[in-house]
């Protein structure tokens, strides 16, 4: 398998009933292929699931093939008294050519030239193979179970000749082997054995799982360890953003960089919608690899074993392409860091004509057992004389293909442009070239224009899929600038996750009014016989534990851990909630809650999910729902629940910290013992605010307040409600006592400091 061109129709009809297709509409589909080496194979693929059987009527030819699309009204639809349509797809075209020279095909025609390059007959290189798998919680389910599938199938494929290993990562890395070892039948076994206990749980920190992977393969090939002639791979597996250790991508994009050695190149496989595919992409083009998107809705297995067989066979290394004469120009890529088998490279470039009757190209490349260099020589009328005899053949082709590589060179450019300026430099060369060229690219949308002038939009920039075709080729058509494509932004579906127990899905809508702590931390204690909102602020220091609810009757338990701020704002460090831990005694479960991940703890088993899931687990009594991004609701029988809120700051904000509010509604299940800062206020105690009179601020009035045998000054004022507008919060009105809660809560706030996330508070 060697050049699979790829012509692929997306159609979105929704109704067939009284509506007339014309004959240039996506009911009807013509595709020509026409190639001087003639064909080896063309195979139109069933992406309709039998409903269009004999429908593609192919011909095909020893140099040209056609394929017709041309369902009838009755078939299109997808059943005989639907309106529903079933030409809702893709029409799929795969192809190759006869090849018989090494330094492959040199087409020269109208000022540029294409150099087809996919050599077969030589011996695999060793690879040396580091497997990097994401564990963390959020590919517990299909997404492990698949990869667990996939990468046994991978692992049976490997030579004798290869070294590997493998790494799975949450928060923590861990490695089957400390470094490569030999492919033998009984290690292959083994590390099968090992994939299959993999347990997904935790966050997800991407950077230390490449730096170790990077530091295995240096450190081998430091030592000598490493066939000179082998290729190294990294291949990473993930379904998310980091949520542990370094969670700044252009750092570890850099520490990536900074270590990783020439020689290795690194392969980046995004899981599902959620993941940041663009960084995977900068990440995998800075370091000699490519990256590829494993859609969730399809066959995620397949899909990883059909990427790791584009890789698995590494035929030669440090592919140079030279055209040595001067008026050769703007040549597309032309190093490459390996070539695969079943794989082809693609270089092109312009020429001027008065100068050359032919193009000499030469090649350089390293196999497994040699020095290659590679030459031919192209003739300026060889293709005119064949492209004239066909009316269907596109004279312009050569140069279209050369601007198509170009624009797809300057988008990978523009991934790792190092400034702003470099960036919308190369962005301005891209839309003038779309433009010029009538090529749709992620910066420009497609417009079609019907014969009465009328224009309507048929397509932002297609999705490119590495596996098929590498994007389409959209001729013809007027083009025009458009930041933002629609198919950038897909939305996923919501994803259930459940523990061995089973699961159910909860629906929480968070009472009218409850106790909460929200920023620098602000306590709100709303006392509903008074019906009186009390506030309060502990001025503690980063890393303390305070106890919120501390219920040893019911064996409940509500901790919370601060975090500070960057740097001190107005000479004060505002302090905020980080962490957040509950436990529910009875059920042995540890819920802990980060600004990165929600962990499940029962007995020894642990799960976790990420704050990028939309998910629903129960747990026994205790029921967790996760709303992506926003809010994680945790239920006690149905009747006890306990809200927090997820605040995500601007990363580069010079002060502040991504924090958590917590949401606790007054009930009456917790028992009379119950304690801490909110949970001393589930018995409501009795309060009495009088002599309101004007403060030193005007719009904040003053009174006295009598509770617990004291007599307190408080300030009415104003506090956020975030639980209904997570970005701008809504306004309460509230009662603020000093100097830390002092004589509202019990003791000193000091008292309320536990030692660890789950601890009881000890009263005295």
């Amino acid at each position: 398998m060697k050049r699979l061109t790829c012509f692929f129709i997306c159609f979105f009809l929704s109704e067939v009933s009284g509506f007339e297709i014309p004959i240039n509409g996506l009911s009807e589909v013509d595709v020509w292929v026409i190639e001087p080496q003639g064909l080896r194979f063309l195979h139109v693929p069933d992406t309709f699931e039998g409903h269009f059987d004999g429908v593609p009527v192919i011909s095909k030819g020893q140099q040209k093939a056609h394929v017709s699309f041309k369902p009838t009204v009755a078939q299109q639809r997808i059943c005989p008294n639907c309106r529903e349509t079933a030409v809702d797809g893709e029409l799929v075209v795969l192809y190759d050519v006869k090849r018989e020279e090494k330094a492959g095909e040199l087409e020269v025609f109208n000022g540029y030239f294409v150099h087809f390059f996919a050599p077969d007959n030589l011996d695999p290189i060793p690879k040396n193979i580091l497997f990097v798998i994401d564990v963390s919680g959020s590919m517990w389910g299909v997404k492990m179970k698949q990869t667990v599938e996939a990468m046994k199938t991978i692992l049976d494929d490997l030579r004798a000749e290869d070294h590997f290993s493998v790494i799975d990562f949450n928060q923590n890395i861990r490695t089957w082997r400390n470094d490569l070892i030999s492919a033998t039948k009984t290690q292959v076994a083994d590390a099968k054995r090992y994939i299959e206990k993999i347990q997904p749980s935790g966050g997800t920190n991407i950077n230390e799982a490449l730096l170790r992977a990077i530091f295995i393969l240096n450190e081998a090939n430091n030592l000598g360890l490493l066939d000179p002639n082998s290729v190294s791979l990294i291949i990473l597996v993930s379904d998310g953003d980091p949520t542990v250790g370094e969670l700044k991508l252009s750092k570890i994009q850099k520490n990536v960089k900074e270590n990783i050695q020439d020689n290795i190149s690194l392969f980046s496989l995004g899981m599902g919608f959620d993941v940041d595919y663009d960084f995977l992409k900068r990440l995998s083009n800075e370091n000699h690899g490519i990256a590829q998107r494993i859609y969730g809705n399809q066959d995620t297995s397949s899909q990883l074993k059909k990427f790791y067989n584009q890789v698995s066979t590494p035929l030669l290394r440090n592919v140079q392409f030279n055209y040595p004469h001067t008026s050769v120009t703007d040549v597309t890529q032309n190093n490459f860091h390996n070539y695969f088998g079943g794989s082809e490279i693609v270089v092109a470039g312009k020429f001027d004509p008065a100068k050359l009757d032919q193009i000499e190209s030469v090649i350089t490349a390293t196999s497994a057992n040699t020095q290659l260099v590679l030459e031919t020589l192209a003739q300026m009328d060889d293709l005119q004389d064949f492209l004239s005899k066909d009316k269907h053949a596109d004279p312009d082709f050569t140069r279209k293909l050369w601007a198509y590589l170009t624009i797809n060179q300057l988008l990978a450019e523009r991934s790792l442009a190092p400034t702003a300026a470099a960036k919308r430099r190369i962005t301005r060369s891209i839309l003038q070239m779309s433009l010029d060229h009538h090529i749709v690219t992620p910066l420009t949308s497609l417009v079609i224009e019907n014969e009465a002038g009328d224009e309507r939009m048929l397509a932002d920039a297609p999705p490119q899929d590495p596996s098929c075709c590498s994007g389409a080729l959209y001729y013809g058509s007027k083009v025009v600038p458009d930041s933002t494509p629609s198919w950038a932004n897909p939305s996923p579906t919501p994803v259930i996750s459940m523990l061995a127990q089973g699961s159910q899905v909860l629906e929480s809508t968070p009472p009218p009014h409850v106790m909460r702590v929200e920023n620098d931390p602000h306590f709100i204690i709303y006392l509903p016989k008074s019906q009186k909102n009390i506030c309060f602020n502990i001025d503690s220091e980063p890393g303390k534990i305070l106890n919120l609810v501390s219920d040893p009757e019911s064996g409940i338990v509500v901790n919370g851990q601060l975090v500070g701020a960057k740097k001190p704002n107005n000479g004060k460090l505002s302090t905020y909630f980080g962490k957040l831990g509950f436990y529910f005694q009875s059920e042995d479960i540890k819920i802990e809650i980060s600004t990165e991940t929600i962990t499940l703890s029962h007995g020894s088993s642990t799960f976790s999910l990420s704050w990028s899931d939309t998910a629903q687990v129960t747990n026994q009594r205790v029921q967790i729902s996760v709303k992506k991004e926003k809010v994680v609701t945790i239920t006690l029988d149905k009747e006890m629940s306990f809200s927090v809120l997820l605040h995500r700051v601007w990363k580069k904000h010079p002060v502040n910290v991504d924090f958590l509010g917590i949401y606790i509604p007054p009930t009456n299940k917790f028992s009379p013992k119950a304690h801490g800062l909110i949970g001393q206020f589930m018995q409501e105690p009795k309060i009495h605010i009088f002599n309101e009179r004007p403060g030193k601020d005007p719009e904040k009035p003053e009174a006295s307040m009598e509770v617990k045998g004291q007599k307190l000054i408080i300030t009415r004022g104003l506090q956020k409600d975030y639980r209904t507008d997570l970005v701008f919060g809504t306004d309460v009105t509230c009662w603020f006592v000093h100097n830390s809660g002092k004589g509202f809560i019990d003791g000193h706030y000091k008292d309320y400091f536990v030692p660890q996330l789950y601890s009881f508070l000890k009263r005295p």
